[in-house]
This record gives C-alpha cells, structure tokens and sequence, in this order.
C-alpha cells in the first residue's frame, strides 16, 4: 500500500507526475480491473456525482471508455456534442462549461482540438472555488493523459498482474513508430515512460519526427530514422496512426512507401527481443503503420488489452478526483 496520498483535483497532463502518483493510480486501476470481471461490474463510489464529457473534437474510444467508466462508478453523466450544442449560435466554450457547470457537474472530461483548452477551463473552476474537477481527455497536440496511462498500465499489468507499479518498466526499451510530430499521445507517454526509467527510442520519418523530440528528456531518448535500428533488442512497441486530419501538407510520399518503411509488421518484429508485444492507441489504420494480422494476433499485440485496461484506468482517474473532496 502506498503510504503517499492522492491530492491532484485536475489532470490535465503528465509532464509533473511523480512515481508515487503513478503507483496510485495503477493498485487503484488494478482494484477496478477486478470489478470489471465480476458479473455485476459497477460499484457505487460516484453514486450522486455528475460526470460531464465535453468532446469538442470527436472521437469513439475515449468518449465511449469514459461514460462507461462513470456508469461503472455510478455516477450520472452528461454528453455534450459540438454537432448540436449553441456553440453554432455564438456561444462560447466557457460559456458550454459554465452552462454544465449550473447543471451540477462535478468533474468535466474535456477533449478539444487546440492545446490549453482544458487547462483554461480549470483555472476558471479554480477561480471560481467551486471544487469542480477537470480531466484533459485530449488537446491539439499537447497531451493525451489517460491513453498514457491505460498504455502505462497494460504494460505493468503484463508484467505483474497481481501488484502493476511503475517500477516494472526500469530499464526497458521501448520503441514508440510513427506520426510522432502530431501525437499528443506520444508527448504524454514519453513523460510516463521516462519517469519509469524506460529507454525510449523515437522512430519516423523527418517530416514526422523533429530532431527537437530528443530533448524531450535529454540523455533518456534517441531518435532513429531507419525502423531496424530503433526495434533492435526493443521489449515493446508503440506504434501511432498517421493523423492526417492535422496535416497541413504532404508530409510523406504515399501510405504504402510509409508502410514499407515504418510500418510494424510480424517480420519487423524479428529485431526485437522475442517475445515483444505491440500497442496502438487506435483508431488503427490496418496495412499502413502496422500490418492487418499484427493487429488480430493476440499472441503479439496488446491493443485489446488497452481497450478494456482503458475503462479502469479511466474509472481509477474519476475516483481519485472524485472522491478527493469528499
């Protein structure tokens, strides 16, 4: 048991997370984990709390794992959609959150398509004083906070399903593909991996991958720009999709010359250490950064894992802040 307590309100990134608030996290996730196996998976922690996503930018996975994670939890939840909502009519985002804010909301998943707007309705609630919690669901091309660490704890939970901690991964080397430049889910899981003592290596093409990536954490990352070198003696695989919704330009010459390059497939599996397991945040783009059949191989690829790990990290994310001022 973990003798430090948990006393963030607001997550908002990873960049300032201390190894003891990860190990929270993933014995809290790891209880909830359990829940979700038993025939009635819900418990009342949240019962009479109001659980608000607002999704500026759409998505699936993340919206669907966080309103299933707060029924899980008990908690009643609101749906904001963009498509309907008056920000057609002039309102403003503030304006939507204060709008939830008079509804009773006492926690706001927040997922926006440009950087900062979750912190700035946090400071708001600050200012405000009204003890209303803000969780960063995903921002322009800042940070990702609860993919890291359902990432983070599908790779702790492998390793020691029993106690998952941070610690497991000390000395690891984990190679993380792909469209690094507009990932915000990379960003996050650099900060969680290097806090955990992994040895991260960055592979992509230039135009996806800046140079100024390696600065991140100096001494702890290392960028390649050949696929082989960066998977060699690699424990795990982190491979990302190609966002072309925020490119602004041509940045590769074709999907299949990508393919051929950084794409992970059975075969470039080889050059790492047997037995290496694959991870994609999703939604994935069968045939372009990973194979069809990588993608359906359980024995090699963790991506339904990090599905189902996704609700209890996400319920564990609810109920520390939820019950932090209760």
């Amino acid at each position: 048991m973990n003798e430090n307590k948990w006393n963030r309100s607001h997550i908002l990134g990873l960049v300032d997370w201390q190894e003891f608030e990860y190990d929270i996290l993933l014995e809290t996730a790891s209880s909830f984990r359990e829940v979700l196996s038993r025939a009635t998976k819900k418990v009342p922690a949240l019962q009479g709390q109001v659980i608000t996503n607002l999704f500026f930018e759409s998505s699936t996975r993340t919206r669907s794992s966080f309103e299933l994670a707060a029924k899980r939890l008990s908690a009643d939840t609101l749906n904001f959609s963009p498509s309907t909502s008056s920000l057609s009519k002039g309102e403003t985002i503030l304006d939507t959150a204060m709008t939830y804010l008079a509804m009773g909301t006492d926690i706001m998943v927040i997922r926006h398509q440009h950087a900062g707007v979750p912190q700035a309705i946090a400071a708001e609630m600050d200012r405000l004083g009204n003890g209303v919690s803000v969780l960063n669901a995903g921002d322009g091309q800042h940070e990702h906070p609860s993919q890291a660490l359902l990432d983070l704890f599908t790779l702790c939970n492998l390793l020691d399903s029993e106690t998952p901690r941070i610690g497991l991964l000390s000395g690891k080397k984990i190679a993380i593909v792909g469209d690094i430049l507009h990932s915000r889910v990379a960003r996050s899981n650099i900060w969680s991996l290097t806090k955990a003592g992994c040895d991260i290596h960055l592979a992509g093409p230039p135009t996806l991958l800046p140079e100024l990536f390696s600065q991140f954490v100096p001494g702890k990352i290392t960028i390649h720009r050949e696929l082989a070198n960066a998977l060699a003696d690699a424990d795990f695989v982190m491979t990302l999709r190609l966002q072309k919704e925020r490119m602004g330009e041509q940045l590769i010459p074709s999907l299949r010359e990508y393919h051929q390059q950084f794409g992970i497939t059975r075969e470039s599996l080889a050059h790492c250490k047997k037995g290496a397991k694959v991870l994609h945040p999703g939604p994935v783009n069968r045939g372009v950064e990973i194979s069809s059949e990588l993608v359906d191989d359980s024995s090699l690829s963790l991506i339904s894992d990090q599905v189902t790990n996704g609700v209890a990290i996400r319920m564990a994310l609810l109920y520390l802040i939820g019950t932090l001022k209760h």
